[in-house]
């Protein structure tokens, strides 16, 4: 009904006689942003880690730090495999207009966030109110039962279809347990003043009480399918700053998530709007929250590229730096955790992902019963 409604709406402002627009200014030319350099695993600062053979990944069953590379290969479980059951995929779409949660904004074109010069540690950005389809896809496995509570990962910046492989070939050889998957898109843009931004680097609750609230039940519906109320049986993941908001959303809300796997995740400070209660935004993950906070019942699995991003503005954008700073206060904290450092590798790099993902799905979902394992 609503795009109906927007369609009309749209035809019906074509029809009206139209004034020429008034020439706009050049946009801005974005800041040119040096490749980052290539980080050494073995700097000093940086935690102690196992260096695994080029080509074989950190144990599934092991807690710690590794290092892996320099060349990738896709692990067997990221092909189609004949023989194995293959998990149905189901797509909707949801509206920004119908959200109490987020009814949409957006960075004005040809802009971008700028240091405010009466206060290096804020930036200053120009958004606006726009609206957006978010595109939601669910997996659900061949060997779920209609009408059990079944455990489930909630995933960013979807579709994930590396994610859904991945899962067909995991639940047939009985290594993670049989599981739905949600991979939910952002709401479009990136960094501060974007949609994706807000949703994503935003130190609260929200996101998680979004997809609580407005997402799974969606699912349940759409797909016909009942998701698990336990918290061990919920991961959260994702890549860049999806990564930042899958720790975020188990943090807030750990009696929801305690499983999170993240890739070149954004502990930075890429927060905006400006909260003083994180003045720093993600980059307090392991400057002061983590730290300074009883330890949560959380399990992770975060993996950063030696030449992951980097950005010189300020002392809090080095995503090697901030990563390498979460292994060691995870580790002096107790929590199960592993962190792999990957060599020759870029930001969220696909070829990493390709090799890793089905090992660091069953490290998160360690300790999880598995029907008929043995």
């Amino acid at each position: 009904m609503y795009r109906l409604l927007t369609v009309t709406l749209l035809a019906a402002l074509a029809a009206l006689p139209q004034t020429p627009a008034a020439p706009s200014a050049a946009p801005a030319a974005q800041p040119r942003r040096i490749p980052p350099p290539t980080r050494d695993p073995h700097t000093p600062g940086y935690v102690q880690a196992r260096e695994m053979p080029d080509g074989q990944n950190a144990p599934a069953g092991e807690d710690g730090n590794f290092i892996i590379g320099p060349t990738y290969s896709p692990a067997p479980e990221m092909t189609v495999q004949e023989g194995v059951p293959q998990g149905e995929i189901f797509n909707f779409t949801m509206e920004s207009t119908d959200s109490r949660f987020y009814p949409g904004i957006a960075r004005e074109p040809g802009t971008f966030a700028r240091a405010d010069p009466d206060n290096p540690g804020r930036v200053i950005v120009n958004s606006f109110p726009k609206p957006y389809t978010r595109k939601v896809a669910v997996y659900v496995p061949k060997q779920y039962v209609p009408g059990t509570a079944a455990p489930f990962i909630v995933g960013a910046d979807g579709p994930d279809r590396m994610l859904f492989t991945a899962l067909d070939n995991l639940i047939a050889q009985k290594r993670v347990p049989v599981m739905i998957a949600i991979s939910i898109g952002n709401g479009s843009g990136d960094a501060q003043g974007s949609q994706r931004g807000l949703e994503y680097d935003t130190m609260s609750g929200k996101y998680a009480e979004f997809v609580e609230a407005e997402v799974l039940p969606l699912v349940e519906k759409t797909c016909g399918v009942k998701l698990t109320k336990d918290p061990n049986g919920r991961a959260t993941m994702g890549g860049s700053s999806g990564g930042s908001a899958a720790l975020i959303m188990a943090w807030y809300h750990p009696e929801w998530y305690r499983r999170v796997l993240t890739y070149s995740g954004t502990y930075v400070y890429q927060q905006w709007p400006y909260n003083p209660e994180t003045p720093r935004g993600a980059w307090e993950f392991h400057a002061t929250l983590i730290p300074d906070s009883p330890r949560k019942p959380l399990r992770l699995w975060l993996h950063v590229s030696d030449r992951d991003n980097l950005i010189t503005r300020d002392d809090y954008h080095d995503w090697v730096l901030a990563n390498e700073r979460m292994a060691h206060v995870l580790a002096a904290k107790g929590y199960p955790y592993q962190f792999v450092f990957a060599r020759n590798a870029g930001h969220t790099d696909r070829a990493v992902k390709a090799q890793t993902l089905p090992s660091a799905l069953e490290y998160i979902w360690k300790g999880y019963p598995v029907a008929g394992k043995r």
